[in-house]
């Protein structure tokens, strides 16, 4: 009986090998888009088929991962005939995985020798290991589909494709992908990093719409939405029915604040793909601003149009997580609008869920105590404990804007507190943080020696002031 070893196999560059974590990701919605990008996506399909093969071993339907590698045979020979073997490095090495897991060792071992020669042939000096930059662009593509904690390794990806092929569209589009949502996810001093990408990637394909789309939205985060409002509409006219743009389209046109023509653009959009997650949120944010702008124009709202606005946010925020569990943003924005609803239960028991949720970043913990800050001081109206999450989410040491808006709103409510004369020592203990976390050695001393007059024996005040002390002498 042939064996084969579990080193040589780690040696192949393939979905195995690149550190994917199963519970990172929803498999059933993955899965899902996977399916929607093979059918409007059509460029790509051997890359689909090769990651919906992992996805298939994943849930542990090995059979079904054959059939897509096979698959993804077919549409490498369609689209490369001339260079099946540089182009089915990653395929074949999923098939010696997924033969490896099923017991088939000989069938295991013909897919790393075919990987092992073909290396060979393409490199004089390498026997296993073959540095192509398709490789990397596929490894990159992949590390975007798997969420937020992996988009610093594609942009990696990405740049090593771009070191051997500088203008290549599709590796500048995938730079530029990463490059924006990394944008998007830590607060970063450098928030423009992908506007020259986006630009550059547009530039080398023009009829690259999903790319557009985003140009136009980075336009608007700078105050240029009439800009961005030309990229969308060049878009619009290339690709009308393209789902990846619509999506898109319609966030442009919630947040420059035309909602009605944003719930037209989704509307559509969720025609051509029903089991969207994104599409629900973004219908379920664009009746919640249908809702506040209600609020905000009318004295006296009609309570049914009040409820029927409301209705269609919670309907919309729940099939989201219905189909996309580990969907984050959504939660908090469900648990917000049973808030608003007064459904008190139920927003407690959202916040509680999105907070269990496992793949969640250090900038999502501190959205999460933001929110839920705020929700137990303006509804629950328990000051203390709003305090007590926005000092949860001040404590995550990472810059983010989330985290600024916990500690300028914290700021503001201990000023107020101590200014209505309600002062205790943990206010003035916990305003003495905040200026140490800023740096701002001097306030921070003169805080904790505040907090010491209230409680002298405070052990916790005590250490913090000896330390503030001892970094301004230092």
């Amino acid at each position: 009986m042939s064996t084969i070893s579990k080193s040589s196999l780690q040696q192949l560059e393939c979905h195995f090998t690149w550190n994917l974590q199963k519970q990172d990701v929803d498999l059933e919605e993955l899965e899902e888009t996977i399916d929607d990008q093979i059918e409007f996506l059509t460029k790509s399909n051997h890359r689909n088929y090769n990651l919906l093969s992992y996805v298939c071993h994943l849930k542990n339907s090995n059979e079904e991962a054959l059939r897509n590698l096979r698959k993804a045979e077919e549409e490498i020979k369609k689209i490369y005939p001339d260079e099946i073997a540089r182009r089915s490095l990653v395929t074949w090495g999923n098939y010696a995985w997924i033969y490896y897991y099923m017991g088939r060792h000989k069938e295991a071992q013909i897919y790393t020798s075919k990987v092992e020669n073909s290396c060979k042939d393409l490199s004089n000096n390498a026997q296993w290991k073959i540095e192509l930059p398709e490789i990397y662009a596929e490894e990159g593509w992949t590390l975007l589909k798997f969420g937020g904690k992996y988009y610093q390794r594609a942009k990696n990806c990405f740049e090593n494709a771009l070191k051997s092929e500088p203008n290549d569209p599709e590796f500048n589009a995938g730079y530029a992908i990463a490059t924006y949502r990394l944008d998007d996810f830590p607060y970063r001093n450098d928030e423009d990093a992908s506007l020259e990408p986006l630009k550059r990637a547009v530039e080398l394909n023009p009829n690259d719409t999903f790319i557009m789309a985003l140009l136009a939205l980075k336009f608007q985060d700078f105050g240029r939405a009439n800009e961005g409002e030309r990229y969308i509409e060049e878009a619009m006219q290339k690709t009308p029915d393209l789902p990846y743009l619509l999506r898109y389209a319609a966030k442009f046109y919630r947040r420059k604040g035309e909602v009605d023509k944003a719930l037209e653009v989704l509307k559509k959009a969720l025609a051509v793909t029903p089991k969207s997650s994104f599409l629900h949120h973004q219908l379920g944010l664009c009746y919640r601003s249908k809702l506040f702008n209600l609020k905000r124009t009318t004295r006296y709202p009609p309570q049914n149009q009040v409820e029927e606005l409301i209705q269609f946010s919670i309907f919309h925020f729940k099939t989201a997580i219905k189909k996309k569990t580990k969907f984050f943003s959504a939660h908090t924005d469900l648990a917000n609008i049973y808030a608003e609803a007064k459904r008190y239960e139920e927003a407690e028991e959202t916040f509680q869920k999105a907070f269990q949720i496992n793949i969640l970043s250090n900038k999502d913990k501190q959205e999460f105590y933001f929110y839920y800050g705020n929700f137990q001081r303006y509804h629950m109206k328990s000051e203390s404990e709003a305090i007590r999450c926005y000092t949860e989410g001040l404590k995550i040491e990472e810059e983010s804007y989330p985290r600024k808006k916990c500690r300028d709103t914290l700021k503001r409510l201990l000023e107020q507190r101590i200014q209505r004369g309600l002062e205790e020592a943990t206010d003035f203990g916990t305003l003495g943080l905040i200026h140490s976390l800023c740096g701002e050695k001097l306030e921070a001393v003169e805080c904790y020696e505040k907090a010491l007059a209230l409680d002298p024996n405070n052990e916790e005040y005590l250490s913090a002031l000896y330390e503030a002390r001892l970094s301004i002498s230092s």
